[in-house]
Parts: structure tokens; sequence; C-alpha cells
């Protein structure tokens, strides 16, 4: 985004990802005019985890999207969207880890992937939202006329993986997902997977930002 002119300002809710509290003000949202919602290791419904934050952040998310504001969320900050919209978020079939595959009905902005999962939840539709995408374990991807949900994670690459596994691969592991085998096949997905998110962040900016 910042490449294509976007001057992006990063609010982080919880500063250290071991302590879960949060007290943060949320910005203003007339200082903005889109906003990206990215993931959390905690689930959307953990109250008991989250409370001090998450019903702040649904609202904050709810009134921009309001307010004619473009949204995007991936993975948790997908399922912000949904439940922010009225949608729901609850524990998915099976969890999903790696670089996986999706049916998509918009290719040309939202490619079939592989994209890259990391997360045990689903959200559903809200209504008045339309599904995009999906895959056996539920839907991937929702839109609104300024609004894109995803479940998956279009800015991961190398360098965040690292960081992910640095304090997930105890996760990955009771999972049976081998973590050098991600960090190889994360390096050989590198040049596509940049691909379909530059394609992904022009669809989004044209298509729901208007620029």
């Amino acid at each position: 985004m910042a490449r294509r002119g976007v001057e992006l300002e990063c609010f982080r809710v919880v500063p250290d990802v071991g302590n879960p509290v949060s007290d943060r003000e949320f910005p203003d949202l007339a200082d903005y005019d889109l906003i990206v919602v990215l993931g959390a290791v905690w689930s959307v419904y953990d109250h008991a985890t989250i409370g001090t934050w998450i019903n702040r952040e649904l609202d904050f998310v709810r009134q921009a999207h309001d307010a004619g504001k473009a949204v995007l969320g991936a993975c948790f900050g997908g399922q912000v969207l949904s439940a922010a919209l009225g949608g729901t978020v609850s524990r998915a079939p099976v969890p999903e880890f790696g670089w996986l595959r999706i049916e998509t009905d918009e290719p040309d902005g939202l490619d079939a992937g592989p994209w890259f999962q990391w997360h045990y939840d689903r959200f559903t539709v809200p209504a008045g939202a339309t599904e995009i995408a999906r895959n056996a374990n539920g839907p991937q991807a929702f839109r609104t006329e300024r609004g894109l949900g995803l479940q998956f994670h279009p800015e991961l690459d190398s360098a965040l993986l690292d960081e992910w596994i640095g304090f997930g691969e105890e996760e990955l592991r009771s999972n049976g997902v081998d973590p050098d085998e991600l960090v190889a096949e994360t390096s050989r997905m590198r040049d596509s997977a940049t691909r379909r998110t530059q394609r992904l962040v022009d669809w989004f900016l044209e298509d729901f930002a208007g620029r």
C-alpha cells in the first residue's frame, strides 16, 4: 500500500503479545480514509482473555464501515469485520496451517492462491455481505461495498513467519506441522505470493477504497 501512495500509520491494540490486557484509546476515525485490521493470537470470542479491548475494536471497525471507510480485515481482522457487521466467529472443524488454495468467485482481484493460513477459527458471512471465496472449512472471504474480510494472511513473508515461529513453534509441532518445511515452502512461494498480494492490494484500493 505504501508503494501505491498510501500513507500508513500503525496502531497496535496490544503492544506485548504476552499481555492481552489493553486500555489504549483507539484513533479518531476522522483522520483516516481506510482501515486495515490484522491478526492476533487470540479468538474474537475469548472475552475472558481480551475483554478489555475486543468490544472497543468491534465498535471501532463497525463505525469505520458505517462511515464509508474502506476496511480490509485479514484472519483475526476478517473475523473482527464479520463480528462487527453482525456475523459470528466460532471454532473451525479443523485448524488450518500453511499454504492452502481457496475457491474464489472474483479471481481477477482475489486469486485462488495458495494463501498462508494459521488459525483455529472461522467466520460467517454477515447479513448484507457476499461470500466470494471458500474452502472445505468454511468461508474464506466476503465483501461489502467498502469492506473485504479474509480468513488468510496475504501479508505473510519469510521475516514475519520467522517472528511467528519464534513464539508459536510448539503450537505448529503439536498440530503436526514441521516449522522447517513451512519456512522452506514460504521461501519457494515468495515471488508468486508477492504477485498475488500486489494484485489483491490493487483490487482493494480500486474497488473498495476508490483510489
